[in-house]
């Protein structure tokens, strides 16, 4: 448990280390863990970053993939600040049972959930997040769920920021076939 130190650990990866689940419930009740949510802990010591709402869905489902406003925000993309971490799944996978955090989910199939998957570490866990290209087209995409003002707001300081060309939004949404909603603003901004 020395390597997790830092970070969350799950219920899984301490019973792999020889810990019984009875012993994990004696540990909490001593000081020796701190129960995050379900199925994930930490020791006493733990400070949460930013995106430990994040980490908490990625420890408890490793399929999802951070999309849509919560990536955006992860990207540092708009004003929004998300009230529920929005995931992708693929089709046919449950989704996470959380007790702290809001989920939204969406489902994405194919290509569109296995194209520009980026993978970070926080908090001991890998997250991973749609790229910034693949963020604004899936945010064209969802424009009547989202709103057309925060997809706006998104291609246009993604542009000016030069975090994604105009080529690369157009590759992207050509790949995931999205480039219908997204084209009348690419050829406005370029």
């Amino acid at each position: 448990m020395d390597d997790q130190s830092c970070g969350l650990i799950s219920l899984a990866r301490l019973m792999q280390e020889g810990i019984s689940r009875t012993e994990v419930g004696r540990r909490v009740g001593r000081g020796e863990l701190l129960r995050i949510d379900r199925g994930i802990y930490a020791r006493p010591d733990f400070v949460p970053t930013e995106y430990h709402d994040l980490a908490i869905v990625a420890a408890r489902s490793p399929q999802a993939v951070v999309a849509l406003l919560s990536a955006a925000a992860f990207h540092s993309l708009g004003t929004q600040v998300p009230h529920k971490v929005w995931i992708a799944l693929p089709p046919r996978v449950w989704p996470p049972r959380i007790e702290s955090v809001s989920v939204q989910v969406v489902r994405f199939s194919g290509t569109r959930f296995a194209t520009e998957v980026q993978e970070r570490v926080i908090e001991g866990v890998v997250v991973r997040v749609f790229s910034v290209a693949k963020t604004v087209v899936d945010l064209f995409r969802y424009r009547n769920k989202i709103g057309l003002d925060v997809a706006l707001e998104v291609l246009n300081e993604c542009v000016r920021e030069r975090r994604a060309s105009i080529a690369e939004l157009t590759q992207i949404a050509k790949r995931t076939r999205s480039l219908t909603p997204i084209r009348p603003y690419l050829e406005s901004v370029g």
